[in-house]
């Protein structure tokens, strides 16, 4: 079936999700992480488009653009080809990081455009890593609270607080409490289902497993170990594939254990 054409913004303003390939993850330490930034920085200075907001999740990136000199097929592809070349080099690798087509949306309204940047920021607590946006550093939460984030001139967060205030204390207070607020906001990627993050997949899959730990359930004899494998399955909001990559076993193992 071929792909339908990517919706084009009038307003040149697009949320963007990239996903590792079957769900790997993207950044294995906190120098990869600051190496996509720093990417995502020398792009923006060549390409001449603005960075409204990101979060840099474990195999998941946020993006909110607005298109400049280059349009956002172009600039994803240039960040993209660069921080792979960095990836594969690093970790020794080779093949495909990121899923062949990032999912995008056009951001045509003020309102929607508050609704992406409080989904992007609150990705972290949603998932249940952090209780506040501001305790994850890997977003660009904390320069809208008028902080620091790295790497310095990033950020264009004028465009969003002048929507709030044009005095900059009032848009930075008038911002948090609405980037704060409880939600039920949807945006691009919401599929009705609960998805863990491998954090929270591993410590739900300590607790089917107690007092196994992880590294001992490919040990086990083969009726044992599927009787923990049956019970890891019906975790809610975990695959088969982030077990078996959790778990260090072939996917085949876990696709086979059936109840006898």
């Amino acid at each position: 079936m071929p792909r339908s054409a990517r919706q084009k913004s009038e307003s040149g303003i697009y949320h963007i999700i990239l996903r590792g390939t079957n769900r790997q993850l993207i950044f294995h330490e906190d120098s990869d992480r600051i190496r996509y930034l720093e990417t995502l920085k020398r792009y923006k200075i060549e390409r001449a488009f603005m960075v409204l907001g990101w979060c840099l999740m474990g195999n998941h990136i946020h993006l909110l653009l607005q298109e400049g000199k280059a349009e956002i097929a172009d600039i994803m592809k240039r960040i993209g080809v660069s921080f792979v070349w960095y990836y594969n080099s690093k970790y020794n690798t080779t093949g495909h990081l990121f899923q062949d087509r990032y999912n995008s949306e056009a951001v045509e309204s003020d309102a929607y455009l508050l609704t992406v940047i409080r989904y992007i920021h609150q990705n972290p607590v949603k998932a249940g890593i952090v209780k506040w946006p501001s305790e994850w550093q890997w977003s660009s939460c904390l320069g809208y609270y008028g902080k620091d984030v790295y790497p310095p001139n990033l950020l264009d967060s004028n465009f969003i607080l002048n929507m709030f205030s044009k005095g900059r204390e009032t848009a930075i207070k008038c911002f948090k409490e609405y980037n704060d607020a409880e939600n039920k906001d949807v945006c691009l990627d919401d599929t009705g289902k609960i998805r863990l993050t491998d954090e929270n997949a591993r410590e739900e899959i300590k607790k089917v497993i107690s007092p196994l730990d992880i590294v001992e359930v490919r040990g086990l004899q083969k009726n044992r170990r599927d009787e923990l494998l049956i019970r890891v399955k019906k975790i809610e909001g975990i695959t088969q594939r982030q077990a078996a990559r959790i778990l260090g076993i072939p996917s085949s193992l876990i696709f086979k254990a059936k109840q006898e």
